[in-house]
């Protein structure tokens, strides 16, 4: 007990200290919580060690994101952008692993490596990519609805990606048909299940619970509602955000959404800011100094190759010509899933450990990239993609309402 509370403390300190210092120099509050994590982390202070322990419980704050943005979320509405959901998502999938899987082969790796990593680093990271345009208010632009699109598909493709992972992998070719038909059913009855539940049952039993009077009773069956829909989607091998997801859209239509959306604003502002810094915590500057050319080339290669494939696709995104920049920058990283995706590339044995701590350091490293892209194109530009006004340093200040 006493050990994590030494740990909440030291968290709470490095982003005390660091974010407004990395907001007030214009950086963002992004940038000032990675590097709060560098300095904590193993490889500076070594405050805390324990990196993967943190990176795990701090996922939760992708999870309320998620849900909170569910909420705003109606059938209808979704129905209506399934053209951005799999049609942009599909098509920036396919040309990212594409370009990506060229690249590594291109770097002499098989082209079993070469598809792995191709797949793992053409997803975009969902906490930074949201975060960012829920502060500048830029989810209803174009730029911010074809980027959510892109986004939810990536998760959707949790199955696919790791039912193709074992057929890469050396010893174990052609022996997943049944398990991956297998996993594609049962996730597909636990999105039926959990659908029924919260269209039939959930109504109710917010009404039951309202009427106790006790306000955090309520917030406490929010808290049980997302993260146990969460898991069960994780159970079934679909991501955690795709199921927090889900559970926000159940609840959209119902009378106490906004009141749910107030309760779960200050756990989500905290555990995204502990996320990043558990991101900063993940950089490994032992691989970094072994094969820095390395690393730097595919950190390069990586932003490079993403930025350049979202600027092509944007017009056909229909996004606009002013937010263009703005948009390729922004999913040019890579993701937080690509951690998972690495697990199960080397549980596989379709990557060595060797490539998986360059690849994870070269998606940790993207991720610092992007604030710093933001910056440099927001100074150029001098104004905010979306809108005529000019963009204010403050403008990077988390909020801890809603944003959308």
């Amino acid at each position: 007990m006493e050990a994590l509370l030494i740990d909440t403390v030291i968290f709470l300190a490095a982003a005390l200290f660091v974010v407004p210092l990395s907001v007030r120099l214009g950086f963002g509050s992004v940038l000032g919580y990675l590097l709060a994590g560098v300095l904590i982390g193993p490889w500076v202070f070594r405050l805390i060690t324990d990196v993967d322990a943190i990176l795990h419980f701090s996922e939760l704050g992708i999870v309320l994101m998620m849900f909170v943005i569910g909420l705003e979320m109606h059938i209808s509405k979704l129905w209506a952008m399934r053209r951005t959901i799999f049609g942009y998502g599909g098509i920036q999938m396919a040309l990212c692993a594409l370009i990506l899987t060229t690249i590594f082969v291109a770097f002499g790796s098989p082209w079993r490596i070469g598809v792995t990593g191709g797949l793992a680093l053409a997803l975009s990271s969902t906490a930074m990519v949201i975060a960012e345009l829920q502060q500048r208010k830029l989810m209803d632009t174009p730029a911010g609805r074809a980027g959510f699109g892109i986004l939810l598909f990536q998760d959707m493709t949790a199955i696919p990606l790791i039912a193709l992972l074992p057929l890469l992998g050396p010893a174990t070719m052609g022996t997943t048909a049944g398990p991956a038909w297998l996993a594609t059913t049962k996730a597909l009855v636990m999105l039926a299940a959990v659908a029924l539940v919260g269209r039939f049952l959930l109504r109710y039993a917010l009404r039951a619970i309202a009427r106790t009077r006790v306000p955090e009773i309520f917030t406490a069956f929010a808290l049980l509602w997302v993260i146990g829909v969460a898991l069960l989607m994780q159970s079934v091998h679909l991501s955690m955000s795709l199921g927090a997801f889900l559970a926000g859209v159940l609840l959209a239509d119902s009378e106490y959404r906004h009141e749910i959306e107030a309760d779960m604003a200050p756990f989500k502002g905290l555990l995204l800011g502990l996320f990043f810094i558990a991101v900063g915590m993940s950089i490994d500057f032992g691989v970094l100094a072994r094969e820095p050319i390395r690393i730097l080339a595919l950190v390069v290669a990586l932003v490079g190759s993403k930025t350049a494939a979202m600027w092509f696709l944007a017009r056909r995104f229909d996004v606009p010509d002013k937010q263009r920049a703005y948009f390729a920058i922004l999913l040019s990283q890579g993701g937080e899933f690509a951690f998972v995706v690495l697990a199960a590339s080397f549980a596989a044995r379709a990557i060595d450990q060797r490539l998986s701590s360059i690849v994870t350091l070269v998606v940790a490293l993207s991720m610092v990239t992007t604030p710093v892209l933001l910056l440099v194109n927001r100074r150029f530009s001098g104004t905010q993609p979306g809108s005529g006004e000019s963009v204010r340093a403050e403008d990077d200040v988390p909020r801890s309402g809603n944003d959308g």
